[in-house]
């Protein structure tokens, strides 16, 4: 089994324990080679309430790499501030099936600091 089907049958098990409500939405994180993704779900309607992707216009002034730690620390950052003018303030963290350590800690604790509780 490769590393990626572990990672989806984690990320599957994950899921099936996690949910997101419109009181309470689920904080999704994506990393892939090149690129960090998280997004605010509403579950109940299939609703994304408020996204951040480094494939943004903001991100591509930055000629450094868009999937590192730091670049973690500003998705989270920003994905805080998106959520929280939206009037989201509580969230459900999903760390798609990736272990709880390097970015996935970085974008989790400055989504944190930013003000998202979870």
């Amino acid at each position: 089994m490769s590393a990626t089907n572990s990672r989806k049958l984690r990320h599957v098990r994950l899921r099936k324990k996690v949910s997101g409500t419109s009181e309470r939405p689920r904080l999704a994180v994506h990393f892939s080679g090149q690129h960090i993704t998280a997004q605010v779900i509403d579950d109940v309607s299939g609703a994304t309430l408020a996204s951040v992707n480094t494939t943004e216009d903001s991100f591509r002034k930055d000629a450094s790499s868009r999937a590192n730690v730091a670049t973690a620390l500003k998705v989270g950052k920003l994905i805080a501030e998106r959520g929280l003018a939206k009037n989201i303030a509580k969230v459900v963290f999903d760390r798609g099936g990736f272990m709880y350590h390097g970015k996935i800690k970085a974008l989790a604790d400055a989504a944190r600091d930013g003000g998202l509780q979870f």
